[in-house]
């Protein structure tokens, strides 16, 4: 495996935290009204879990604060997610791609085969992913397929295990390929741009630059669909957008107020002069906090 995207797995595909207060433990029944035999019960009853389960999965996402990348799900299908990445450095940089998440019907239970990425290319139909990531725009980059615009999960998720596997961490590799695009090369989907990243790194930057380019003139379109959730930007306007702006500015400043006297302190949970972690009292609430 790649070494950087080994320890990119390593880094951020990590549980935080417990889950059992966020997703109900799986007793291993297809049916747990044991007893009932009703097809009716059990079709209600995947519905509300598979919702239950896919708004853990969104707080998750909340929880993550995944920096530049916004999500939210379709007002129609909680299986349809909007999203849209802001690229702040690098060859993409000021990029604003939007994309889709497509989530399969029977998610969170489907998995999908082991895949090797150049078997992919060859034989496209014979492999599936779980979920699938969709730029709605044109894209140059190896790992995304340059005529549907589908982001290759093979590399970062070959199987998908529910109980290790989150969309936070897809989010996480939407984010990631975008500054790593070296350890992108070994599971690219898109030759062209793989071999122009190896030969020929000013004619990529180019194609870069142009994808950028072609973000912001799209930036403003009227949207594909009704649906309420899609992600829209328009002009800003002061009479709309300047007393959301002060607001914005004003509770920034009250957490940075609010964070002075830890980063004097170093935010850490060591006691000067020990090596034993946890034993720095907390530090206190300021009067502005309740």
């Amino acid at each position: 495996m790649n070494e950087k995207l080994y320890l990119f797995k390593k880094e951020h595909f990590q549980r935080h935290g417990s889950m059992r207060k966020v997703i109900p433990a799986d007793s291993g029944k297809e049916n747990l009204f044991e007893g009932h035999k009703s097809e009716e019960i059990e079709t209600i009853y995947k519905v509300y879990r598979q919702e239950y389960v896919i708004l853990a999965e969104y707080k998750m996402v909340q929880n993550e604060n995944i920096f530049g990348v916004y999500v939210i799900p379709s007002h129609e299908s909680s299986l349809m997610w909007f999203g849209v990445i802001f690229v702040r450095r690098g060859f993409y940089e000021d990029g604003v791609f939007r994309f889709n998440i497509l989530l399969d019907e029977s998610f969170p239970d489907s998995s999908h085969p082991v895949g090797n990425f150049q078997e992919v290319n060859r034989h496209p139909l014979m492999y599936f992913s779980l979920q699938k990531v969709i730029f709605q725009s044109k894209i140059f980059h190896p790992v995304i397929n340059s005529k549907t615009g589908e982001l290759n999960l093979l590399g970062a998720f070959p199987e998908w295990n529910k109980s290790e596997q989150h969309l936070w961490q897809v989010l996480k590799y939407v984010q990631w390929i975008f500054y790593e695009i070296e350890s992108c090369i070994d599971h690219a989907v898109n030759s062209e741009a793989a071999e122009m990243w190896q030969t020929d790194r000013d004619s990529f930057k180019s194609e870069a630059v142009a994808c950028v380019k072609a973000s912001h003139d799209r930036l403003y379109d009227a949207p594909p669909t009704d649906d309420p959730h899609h992600i829209c930007f328009e002009p800003y306007s002061p009479a709309v957008h300047d007393h959301v702006r002060s607001s914005m500015l004003e509770e920034g400043r009250r957490a940075v107020g609010g964070m002075e006297g830890g980063a004097k302190r170093g935010l850490s949970w060591v006691l000067a002069g020990s090596g034993k972690s946890l034993t720095r009292p907390p530090t206190p609430h300021s009067e502005g906090e309740s």
